[in-house]
């Protein structure tokens, strides 16, 4: 069976140097997210990228990278998105977080957000 369900994906994209309280900044935030009940959330880690300051990280082999680009999904309803939001805020310093509305499309009996 097929079910569809309205919600939204919040993506926060960090550097993997990033901390909080001596912790890093993607595993406080995953933790919490956790601790407020969320459907789930998922820690990507890229190979290359950029930010605002135009600097360059890199997995390449000739240089080692501790600071690699990691993009942060979570997705629930826009409620508990936005109570992830206002909980996270002193931990976010900078970073980029965008939120789009999706549709979520999940297969078998234990369908949906709940």
């Amino acid at each position: 069976m097929r079910e569809t369900t309205e919600a939204v994906l919040l993506r926060l994209m960090i550097g993997e140097s990033d901390d909080y309280k001596g912790r890093p900044l993607y595993e406080a935030l995953v933790f919490k997210a956790r601790e407020l009940g969320l459907a789930g959330a998922t820690v990507l880690r890229g190979a290359m990228g950029f930010g605002r300051s135009s600097r360059m990280h890199t997995a390449k082999i000739l240089r080692l990278s501790d600071d690699l680009p990691l993009v942060i999904e979570v997705i629930d309803t826009e409620e508990n998105i936005e109570r992830l939001l206002t909980e996270a805020e002193p931990m976010l310093g900078s970073c980029l977080v965008t939120l789009e509305k999706i549709r979520v499309v999940r297969y078998g009996h234990d369908a949906g957000l709940a």
